[in-house]
């Protein structure tokens, strides 16, 4: 926990979104936006899922129990310190369903002028994130706050064992 209450995981974003902006300027300054957009999505892309895959090793055990209960007690470093509020909608060993109605992590890169760029830094981790964790679990996510919508909307899947 950060000394202000914020999420780790909020503080982290916002160290990188730091180095991270400058760097995508740069980048549109000589390859254009188009280009700096595809480079920098997938190289985040990357990272999350080399990052689902490390959360992954470190809960093995409870993962292979439960999995979508070992993720779901997981996402909770990413709501800590009120860096997403919540609304579960359902859970099950096949399934974990919530919307976000406020998420501070879109906050904080609009107050950086990173707004355009937040779905990148973001957003685009989510689906990735859950790849390296659990290749056999998807994100289905049809909007987000990131692009102006109300609200985020999670719905992870995951085929029953032996399915």
């Amino acid at each position: 926990m950060t000394g202000d209450g914020s999420s780790p995981i909020l503080a982290r974003r916002r160290a990188q979104a730091e180095v991270i902006g400058p760097i995508f300027e740069e980048m549109v300054q000589e390859i254009g936006r188009e280009r700096a957009e595809a480079i920098l999505g997938s190289a985040i892309r990357k990272a999350a899922i080399a990052e689902g895959a490390r959360y992954r090793a470190a809960a093995a055990e409870a993962a292979e129990d439960d999995p979508v209960a070992a993720f779901a007690e997981l996402f909770e470093l990413w709501t800590r310190g009120g860096a997403l509020e919540i609304e579960l909608l359902g859970q099950s060993p096949e399934r974990f369903d919530f919307d976000v109605t406020r998420c501070r992590y879109a906050e904080m890169y609009r107050e950086m002028g990173l707004g355009g760029i937040g779905h990148l830094l973001s957003c685009g981790r989510d689906g990735a994130f859950v790849e390296g964790y659990d290749p056999e679990m998807k994100l289905e996510r049809d909007q987000t706050i990131m692009s102006g919508a109300p609200c985020c909307t999670f719905r992870y899947r995951r085929a029953p064992a032996g399915g």
